[in-house]
């Protein structure tokens, strides 16, 4: 596939949006210390982005509905160059709280339309690996981005990271604006007519899939640390390899799910989601030792990311009507099953079992995506069927 110079400037924009959003989760120590806050205070600093990107996606996906998509692309990427020079120089704890929620508003709706810019760029049968190609810098943020960003906050203070943030998002404008093609400007959205197209299966049944999905990888990520110091003996030191190549792992299973999806979409969803099931299970097994452990995290990451583009083009292709909101909820989605995942897991350890059982909560999740999914076959099989009598 021919790369476009316009899907690298979507990737630039997506590795600026993923660092902001995680490379706090390294500073929260050196955010409290300097803020004179507790370090979960400090740690509201995530869940509060989480939230933001929730239910700030569907409402800024509205508000720019009758621009040019070039144009809503531009405006978000301001925001997102405004909302990390607001965080550099937050004086409070509160401001901090409130530049974050201002950079979140544009993280669900930059994906949400740049999954739609994306495919629309390169011919029908490259459109998911066009969008894991934009995707792709989100995985290498969490490669690159995050521990040089983490690495710069320790070194010269967390607000270095934000003002480091803030030229990558300089360069991802000029780039949109340089490579991107322009687009005439969108129809405005009449809302009842948006809730209908969201109501249907076809859009309602992925959704809930990403959900479940994200559910699954954070009810375990999110206390991946502990697991590995804990009850694979893991050095921190240590750890950080394993994190580095979870990140290489995500990355090669992003690019692979834009190639399989383009196959066959939802039998390759089926496929990947079946074979996650199984790298839970195995990695619940494999976790008690360094090298079992660093294997199956690998594994775990390229099996998991490689549904993400094939997910968010089930959403945009089941709601042709209203593609901006459906994708940039779907974003939502996504977000919303992060803090569920994050929850039940720490709900789980409160309430007694250890660490090494969370995958094992994590592969439950990931087997209800996988009948969902089924049913999402059954229905589209269905809906084929009744589009041939008609004709």
């Amino acid at each position: 596939m021919k790369l476009p110079m316009s899907l690298i400037a979507l990737a630039i924009a997506s590795f600026g949006i993923g660092t902001t959003e995680f490379v706090i989760m390294g500073l929260l120590p050196d955010v409290a210390r300097d803020l004179d806050v507790t370090i979960p205070a400090a740690g509201l600093l995530i869940g509060g982005y989480a939230l933001g990107v929730t239910f700030g996606s569907p409402v800024m996906a509205a508000l720019l509905s009758g621009l040019s998509r070039k144009r809503a692309l531009l405006l978000l990427v301001g925001l997102f160059i405004l909302g990390n020079f607001l965080c550099a120089i937050a004086p409070s704890y509160r401001l901090l709280m409130a530049a974050r929620l201002l950079t979140a508003l544009c993280h669900g709706t930059f994906f949400g339309i740049g999954a739609v810019v994306a495919s629309s760029l390169v011919p029908p049968k490259q459109r998911s690996q066009a969008v894991s190609i934009m995707f792709s810098g989100l995985t290498l943020a969490n490669v690159l981005g995050v521990p040089l960003g983490t690495a710069l906050g320790q070194w010269a203070g967390w607000r270095a990271s934000f003002w480091a943030i803030v030229p990558i998002g300089i360069l991802a404008a000029f780039a949109i604006m340089r490579w991107l093609p322009a687009s005439p400007p969108q129809r405005g959205i009449r809302l009842s007519q948006e809730i209908r197209v969201l109501a249907k299966p076809a859009v309602l049944l992925p959704m809930l899939v990403s959900t479940l999905l994200s559910a699954s990888l954070f009810a375990t990520f999110t206390y991946v640390t502990p697991l590995l110091e804990t009850v694979a003996g893991i050095s921190s030191h240590g750890v950080t390899t394993v994190l580095l190549l979870f990140g290489v792992g995500i990355t090669i299973g992003n690019l692979l799910g834009g190639r399989l999806a383009d196959w066959r979409q939802l039998t390759a969803l089926i496929g990947l989601t079946g074979t996650l099931v199984l790298m839970l299970l195995v990695l619940g097994l494999a976790i008690t030792t360094p090298v079992g452990a660093a294997a199956a995290i690998t594994g775990w990451g390229l099996v998991h990311f490689a549904s993400g583009a094939p997910l968010q083009m089930r959403v945009v292709d089941g709601a042709a009507e209203a593609p901006n909101l459906a994708s940039s909820l779907n974003q939502s989605a996504f977000n919303l099953g992060n803090a569920l995942g994050a929850w039940l897991g720490g709900s789980a350890i409160a309430a007694g079992m250890s660490y090494a059982q969370l995958p094992t909560i994590s592969a439950i999740l990931a087997a209800s995506a996988l009948i969902v999914l089924m049913l999402d076959a059954v229905l589209s099989r269905r809906r084929l069927s009744l589009a041939g009598s008609a004709a």
